[in-house]
């Protein structure tokens, strides 16, 4: 049938394969910036890991 649409999106999905570098931060002290990376892995629903830029 027309005219009826496919309505408002719910939510948006991306696709995250292992070993992708989701967040980057810069010019941030060390202990600040990993507060805010574990504050930010409890909202995520995968399994997440905290690298250093001499680490990778």
């Amino acid at each position: 049938r027309m005219g009826k649409g496919k309505g408002n999106p719910e939510f948006w999905v991306s696709v995250v394969k292992p070993g992708r570098i989701m967040f980057e931060m810069e010019g941030v002290p060390k202990v600040d910036t990993q507060r805010a990376f574990v504050l930010a892995a409890h909202k995520l629903p995968i399994k997440t890991k905290f690298v250093e830029r001499e680490h990778i």
